[in-house]
């Protein structure tokens, strides 16, 4: 059925206010995120929030790289080709076990389909850890922010100076962010962001995509993943290196129970699934 008219007008004075509440954010992140500076330089959250406002919104959804694979007249495979040296079979959401999409968002963004581009609540957090950190930027960012910042490391490729513009921490570089996130969750459901971020992302040892990291990792398609499978999967994507379980075992095992904690914290498993996997008891 179609919307009424009062209900498009409903939904657009919705949007307005969200647009005006981001705007006012991005102010809120240059005076408060983080950089003792910004007093010194006279930046304030109005100047943050025009800036905000005239950042183009218009995120191009790239194509991704797969793996090409060359075959024997006999079926045999002979090679495979790895596009930008990404090792990459996307996959969609219906071929990712639930338990990997819940381990992800749980770990990562466990207000999800709770909240917009932006969580304010998790932002405020963030500013409020950062106010008495001094000059680091932490957190607030929602799985939407991180596939953009995906998208952009993505459209780096191996140029030195491009990954470094697109991996800084900086309050402009979230504000860039926070904008384009705005865009995409006006355009795609959550179901399709989440979809387009586990099959960008990169899970260490070469895997981007969480079809790559399953086949690698225990040689099983994202479809068949188990719980403590998808956990220790989930807890790599934060830092593929530092939870890398080949070479860091304790670190990834540490990392996959602290995954299996916030699943249960926020009622994915029981807390006995939890320890039945490994967690915390």
């Amino acid at each position: 059925m179609a919307p009424t008219h009062s209900g498009r007008s409903r939904r657009k004075i919705a949007l307005g206010i969200r647009l005006i509440g981001a705007s006012a954010l991005a102010g809120a992140l240059v005076a408060g995120l983080g950089i003792p500076a910004v007093g010194a330089i006279g930046l304030g959250a109005k100047a943050a929030a025009n800036e905000f406002n005239n950042i183009p919104n218009d995120l191009a959804i790239p194509q991704l790289a797969q793996v090409s694979t060359i075959y024997d007249a006999d079926g045999g495979v002979i090679a495979e080709s790895y596009a930008q040296g990404q090792d990459r079979i996307s996959v969609p959401l219906s071929r990712i076990a639930p338990v990997m999409q819940n381990a992800l968002i749980d770990i990562e963004d466990h207000r999800y389909y709770q909240h917009g581009a932006i969580d304010l609540e998790g932002t405020l957090r963030a500013l409020t850890k950062n106010a008495s950190a001094g000059a680091t930027t932490q957190g607030g960012s929602t799985l939407t922010q991180q596939y953009v910042k995906n998208v952009f490391i993505y459209e780096a490729g191996d140029d030195p100076s491009k990954l470094a513009e697109a991996t800084r921490q900086t309050t402009g570089r979230k504000i860039q962010e926070l904008r384009y996130a705005i865009k995409l969750e006006e355009e795609l459901s959550k179901q399709q962001i989440l979809d387009d971020y586990l099959n960008i992302t990169y899970f260490g040892e070469g895997a981007y995509g969480i079809e790559a990291a399953s086949e690698l990792y225990f040689s099983v398609h994202a479809s068949q993943l188990t719980l403590t499978q998808a956990a220790l999967l989930a807890g790599l994507e934060q830092s593929p290196s530092e939870y890398d379980p080949l070479l860091n075992p304790l670190e990834a095992l540490q990392r996959r129970n602290t995954v299996l904690a916030a699943m249960a914290t926020y009622d994915s498993i029981s807390p006995a699934q939890a320890a039945a996997a490994g967690g915390p008891r």
